[in-house]
């Protein structure tokens, strides 16, 4: 972080630094009462846990700042090329105990705040979730800056400051209620705000070309409004490195706080308009798009997020180098996750070209060599497109670029394949139509010099479906890049037990080495350390117990097995397929079919998009299940359905290290990749899944008898798409028919009449894109093999060990190494600290 106190032409003063902050007991009590009681004005009369932790909190911000600042001087020292990860979401969670665990202060930290008298506990639990996201993405771009900063790699997260993150969710009468999720409430006390680094972001106005004493066409975006962007940094540190990178988050603000002359005149609402729009840009994590407003304000978003980022580069850039750009391109790269961030490839070309003067070659040239796209969709759907009509009207010089983008890219078409007419419309960044369409993945595509998937399926379906053509032009752009978790949250963090049970047996190289889980495959075979690894996993089910205990009014017993599936609620997901396996177990029950009966804990969570109708059904369905099943004294202990409400990084923390059955059950074909599968993996889960994203590379690594596999391919699932005939199914298949019949007959909704009929539609429908029943029979045949392992401790157990001894690859260290050694090349930077 530069310091800006001293003019360049003044020599700057001697200035004695302070002694490097202790990490020791006693330095932290006393750190820790001076923040309580000074900063925070706070005595021993106030008893409130949120002021505790705000003390321990700066305790700890305080001695992460020391490093942040020693990283940052490495990097500009060494002037080593560097990485930027833009990302509309960064699911970060909370941060206290990553951050004691990475300073390796957690045993100190909990011994200073026994001798105040305090409950570590009761103040972490105190911190909010840093709600930035929807789901995998988000946890995914929290786990990537993790990892770059344990590999000591110099990469800045870009993302923006949601006012308001990811929506808590209530259940009323069975249905997901959206209450705001004002993360932000009290502040946070990790984030720097950098007013010093704000930029100015253009909208609207028109276009206006002019000749520059060069004779050269410039062009200037004129009569635009304006906001800024300022910057809240927050640190991230490596794993006891003394590394501590940077996630800098953009908030919207106006730039003038309102109109004096408006508010004079007696127009109150009037004179705070301008800041109120400005502002309203990070509000809200995406904002639902159904309608224009919607779809306006998302591209408000993206486009705050590229400009203000590339803008932050570029005037680091010029203030170290000068206004020479020959060298950009071997010193900076910029990876775009998803789709979201692919306008900074026409930003970049309108900062370079516009405001440093560059020609459209020399600057097209640097742009495609500092791009980088990350795809995470197979559904077409998921693909954005604005309307030009939009475009225009918000980013007209943006989309002058795009045009001309796409002129230069199809004439480079053309000439690969003469004539082909249908190829060209294709592949045009501009879809043809009544009303035209950009193309966002496209645009990140011809701007890019790499593309990458998230799971070897993931990366192949990519290239023979959806970007074939462009795949066909430019081979070597594509590669795959598997993804994974961060073993120092979701395994040293979040299960200490069990990694102290790892650490006590193979050492503590796993925790930067995740691949030193293979040590433990041994131990499988080992009777007393089968019986400890046992111990552990009951203890973490009954943490899981006793964490849900007071919200939910259902008694679960420790003995049975935990079958979870815990992510965003989409009819891809096929938590519908889960429901129907349910309601199988309790027609099972309910006709006496109970010999060899193993008992069932189903848990679900996940949030439901705001508008996405089928979704908020299928929420509706398991709760009402779940009312019938836990009320009927027949049933007993013998089967639970559990929703799990507001499903967040914090609680999956707690969810994880309790599961014994890991749900992945999307339709072959349709996941990209999954990271819930790793960290349950990791944590000892054994996996029933279809061959769909990383369930294949999982069950590669920890071997088919460790692995429920049920369900169509992805090839048999477009096969069958042609004739399908789900009706033709539930006839023939007696189970089947018998649990729609519970469904049609409305014993789930004997009070709420034809609630459901869309559900069985879809169900029944010979169009339902993730054939749900063509998949049941085999998904029935796979739990009953988990009943039957699930019986046999001894051999669950050592499935257990197996699994997460084959872990290893699932590390985001080892997705982080691949994204370096084959697209950012980016040199380690050791970093020093007292």
């Amino acid at each position: 972080m530069p310091n800006k106190i001293f003019k360049k032409s003044q020599p700057k003063p001697s200035i004695t630094l302070v002694p490097s902050l202790g990490l020791d007991v006693d330095d932290l009590v006393t750190d820790f009462k001076r923040n309580y009681s000074h900063r925070l004005g706070r005595d021993q009369n106030c008893r409130s846990p949120h002021y505790a932790y705000e003390a321990l909190s700066l305790t700890v911000s305080d001695r992460l700042i020391e490093r942040w600042k020693n990283t940052y001087n490495a990097y500009r020292d060494q002037d080593c090329r560097r990485a930027y990860y833009l990302s509309m979401e960064f699911l970060m969670g909370r941060t206290l105990s990553n951050a004691m665990l990475n300073l390796g202060i957690s045993d100190a930290v909990h011994k200073a705040m026994h001798d105040v008298g305090l409950e570590l506990e009761e103040l972490l639990e105190s911190e909010p979730d840093a709600g930035l996201g929807n789901g995998g993405l988000g946890r995914l771009a929290a786990c990537f800056i993790d990892s770059c900063a344990t590999l000591q790699l110099p990469v800045t997260g870009y993302g923006l400051r949601y006012e308001y993150g990811m929506f808590t969710q209530t259940i009323a009468n069975g249905e997901q209620v959206e209450k705001p999720d004002h993360w932000l409430r009290y502040g946070n006390i990790w984030e720097i705000e950098r007013s010093e680094y704000a930029y100015r972001i253009k909208f609207g106005g028109h276009t206006e070309r002019h000749i520059d004493e060069n004779g050269n066409v410039r062009v200037c975006w004129l009569d635009t409004h304006d906001i800024l962007a300022i910057p809240y940094d927050t640190p991230v540190p490596g794993y006891q490195n003394g590394t501590v990178n940077t996630l800098r988050l953009w908030k919207a603000a106006a730039t003038e706080e309102f109109d004096l002359q408006e508010f004079n005149a007696g127009d109150y609402a009037e004179s705070v308009a301008a800041k109120n729009t400005a502002e309203n840009i990070t509000m809200v994590l995406y904002p639902n798009d159904a309608n224009e407003n919607g779809k306006a304000l998302r591209l408000r978003q993206q486009y705050l997020l590229a400009s203000a980022s590339l803008q932050d580069v570029i005037a680091g850039w010029v203030r170290d180098h000068g206004r020479h750009f020959a060298h950009f391109a071997e010193k900076n790269c910029f990876q775009l996750n998803d789709t979201h961030p692919s306008i900074a490839v026409a930003e970049l070309m309108r900062l370079l070209m516009d405001i440093h003067g560059l020609s459209w070659d020399a600057a097209w040239k640097i742009t495609r060599n500092t791009m980088a796209y990350t795809n995470h969709t197979l559904l077409p759907e998921a693909l954005e497109r604005w309307s030009v009509g939009l475009f225009k009207q918000l980013l007209p010089r943006l989309m002058e670029i795009i045009f001309e983008i796409n002129a230069h890219f199809l004439a480079e078409v053309s000439t690969h394949w003469p004539g082909d007419n249908e190829r060209l419309k294709r592949m045009s960044l501009i879809e043809e139509g009544p009303q035209q369409y950009v193309r966002m993945a496209y645009l990140a595509i011809v701007g890019s010099y790499s593309v990458n998937g998230v799971a070897e399926l993931h990366s192949k379906l990519l290239q023979q479906g959806l970007f074939r053509d462009f795949y066909e032009l430019w081979p070597q752009k594509f590669n795959n890049k598997t993804n994974g978790v961060t073993p120092r949250r979701w395994l040293a963090a979040c299960n200490p037990e069990l990694a102290e049970l790892l650490t006590e047996t193979i050492g503590d190289g796993w925790i930067t080495d995740l691949s030193e889980l293979q040590k433990l495959k041994p131990f499988a075979e080992d009777k007393k350390f089968r019986k400890r690894w046992h111990t552990v996993q009951q203890e973490a089910k009954q943490r899981l117990i006793d964490f849900k205990k007071q919200e939910l009014d259902v008694d679960l017993k420790v003995n049975a097995l935990f079958d979870v599936q815990v992510k965003r609620i989409h009819e891809y997901k096929r938590q519908l397929l889960n429901v129907l396996h349910v309601i199988h177990l309790y027609d099972r029950i309910k006709r006496g079919d109970i010999a060899n009966w193993t008992n069932r804990c189903v848990l679900i969570g996940g949030k439901a998009a705001p508008g996405y109708f089928m979704a908020k059904k299928i929420i509706k369905l398991i709760n009402n299940v779940a009312n019938v099943i836990n009320h009927d004294p027949e049933v007993g202990d013998k089967l639970k359905l559990v929703f799990l409400p507001n499903y967040r990084v914090s609680a999956m923390e707690k969810i994880c290290p309790g599961t014994d059955l890991s749900e992945q059950i999307s339709t072959a074909g349709k996941e990209a990749s999954g990271t819930g599968n790793m960290k349950f993996m990791m944590n000892g889960a054994l996996t029933i899944g279809t061959l769909d994203g990383a369930n294949i590379e999982i069950r590669e690594e920890v071997g088919d008898d460790n692995f429920f596999l049920f369900g169509l391919t992805e090839s048999q699932v477009e096969e069958l798409r042609h004739h399908y005939d789900p009706v033709s199914m539930i006839e023939n298949d007696v189970d089947l028919k018998r649990v729609l019949m519970l469904l049609e007959c409305g014993h789930f909704s004997q009070f709420e009449p034809g609630i459901f009929d869309a559900v069985i539609a879809s169900l029944k429908s010979p169009q339902d894109p993730w054939m749900t029943v063509a998949d049941f029979r085999s998904f029935i045949d796979a739990q009953k093999q988990v009943e039957k392992a699930y019986k046999d401790q001894d051999r669950w157990t050592r499935m257990s060990i197996l699994n997460c001894a084959g872990s290893g690859k699932f590390s985001t260290d080892r997705t982080i190494n691949e994204y370096n050694q084959e697209i950012w090349k980016l040199t380690p930077v050791p970093i020093s600290h007292p």
